[in-house]
């Protein structure tokens, strides 16, 4: 980084690159800049307009960054990664300092302003906060002013840790009317959360780190202690810390977590370069797992695959205003035999949670030099994976004689408003006198558009997505023998 940081900003964008803004100390308090692991290379952006500090952040629908501004009070901008610009962002109703956000199933982000008991939530179709209902318990502590992180469950409600001991579950109303406020189980044993670490996790339960009450006198009290709280039972239970120890000498604020990719979370201090692996009982929900239904060959190396949950039930681990560690995205695991690899996924259509059967897409790009072989593929989100499926990398190109896949030249698609215009030249070993069979599929098995060809020489064809729209697209050209496929980005 340009800039060092401590409690900052951060989200992983949809093309793949990761975004940080502010901190609370060090030197990029109010500057923001992006990663991009291709290139190894940091980019500063603009800056935002005000100090950032240890602000919070999300991702939205459309893949721009909503981020609010420390330093302006109720202040956002909103951050666009294509054009690396910011533009003003709507206005909280109350103070957002200290407090978590928590997207819900309808997109909105839900905020507990700093202490009070009203809460708001960010409607993205109007990009506009609107008021909503009162807490019924006050989740800030008289002293730093601090708070916890905040979860969507499994089962829809949203779930926030206070500082004072208190919880509060809330349950959305799917729109931009009012959802309603309950009071949750008290923290055992004095416990709050002054800033501090979370994470739910594959078994839908969230593990906690627990420090006493704050007072007036200590608004970071030691020592530390690892609680479960189950959302089925609607209670807490204590766990071993790090270590296998009761506890930990030291306030909350030291610790983060994180959501990994085997099921298992991952938990760090400050200063320390120890981690620690903590895994859950049972077995991960099946609410959320992911599906895939199709993988398709996009460019060399590149795959377009589609399915169900890529972005999962949950956002993952969560903190609140200091740090974001988001995971729901998808990540694409292949196995062979005792080898395990990562490919790199981007472009996602969504980063929506709890999107039930709703067709999700992405891309992936092959590690380099990945062996050619079959391997079991798994796509992960927020630790819990899809059932593995059978895929051999290469393209998919099948011809009678055994001709290249450069008998079909001159390939070329366009996209324009609602028209997508192919251009292509066929060569006559795969028309072999034969007429051939062109079909347009759409990545989830749609035919849009199909018809025969005869003969050989140079065709063009004017298709109308009006009722398809953007997507992945497989042309096909079929012989009877063998076929050729291309795929195709309307974006």
């Amino acid at each position: 980084m340009h800039y060092t940081r401590l409690d900052f900003s951060s989200q992983i964008l949809k093309d793949g690159r990761l975004y940080v803004a502010g901190g609370e100390y060090g030197t990029g308090k109010s500057n923001g800049e992006v990663y991009d692991p291709l290139t190894n290379l940091w980019t500063n952006t603009p800056l935002p307009g005000n100090v950032v500090s240890d602000a919070c952040s999300a991702i939205l629908e459309d893949g721009r960054v909503l981020q609010s501004l420390v330093g302006a009070k109720t202040g956002t901008v909103i951050y666009n990664p294509i054009d690396n610009t910011y533009i003003p962002g709507p206005s909280t109703h109350g103070g957002f300092g200290e407090a978590a956000w928590v997207k819900l199933p309808d997109n909105s982000l839900l905020q507990v302003d700093i202490n009070s008991k009203n809460s708001e939530r960010y409607i993205q179709s109007l990009n506009k906060w609107v008021v909503d209902a009162t807490v019924p318990v006050n989740l800030y502590d008289s002293y730093g002013s601090e708070t916890g992180a905040g979860f969507l469950l499994p089962n829809g409600r949203a779930f926030m840790l206070g500082s004072p001991g208190t919880t509060a579950l809330y349950t959305p109303s799917g729109d931009t009317t009012m959802g309603t406020w309950v009071a949750g189980p008290t923290i055992p044993n004095g416990g709050g959360t002054p800033d501090a670490p979370a994470a739910m996790m594959v078994n839908g339960k969230i593990l906690a780190a627990i420090s006493p009450i704050p007072t007036s006198a200590t608004h970071f009290p030691a020592p530390l202690y690892f609680y479960e709280y189950d959302y089925v039972s609607n209670t807490f239970t204590q766990t071993t810390a790090p270590g296998g120890v009761t506890s930990l000498n030291h306030a909350s604020y030291y610790g983060n977590m994180l959501d990994l990719p085997d099921g298992k979370v991952l938990y760090g201090e400050q200063g320390s370069k120890i981690l620690y692996v903590y895994t859950p009982d049972g077995t991960p929900l099946t609410a959320g797992k992911p599906t895939v239904t199709k993988i398709v060959p996009y460019g060399t190396g590149s795959y377009a695959m589609t399915g169900t949950l890529f972005n999962g039930i949950s956002e993952g681990a969560a903190y609140g205003d200091d740090e974001q560690m988001a995971t729901n995205y998808p990540i694409v695991r292949l196995t062979r035999d005792t080898n395990v690899y990562y490919a790199r996924t981007y472009n996602w259509n969504s980063t929506g949670v709890q999107r039930g059967n709703r067709p999700d897409t992405a891309f992936f790009t092959l590690p380099t030099g990945l062996s050619p072989a079959t391997y079991s593929l798994s796509v992960i989100v927020n630790g819990i994976g899809s059932d593995p499926i059978s895929f051999t990398p290469g393209t998919i190109v099948s011809l009678n004689h055994n001709p290249d896949a450069s008998a079909l030249r001159r390939f070329n698609a366009v996209a324009f408003g609602s028209t997508l215009t192919l251009r292509f030249r066929v060569d006559a070993e795969v028309s072999d006198g034969s007429p051939l069979h062109m079909q347009l599929v759409s990545v989830d098995g749609h035919i849009v558009h199909q018809e025969q060809i005869s003969g050989s020489g140079e065709f063009e064809r004017r298709i109308d997505l009006s009722q398809h729209g953007k997507g992945i697209y497989l042309f096909v050209l079929d012989n009877g023998k063998g076929r050729i496929t291309r795929s195709i980005a309307v974006q």
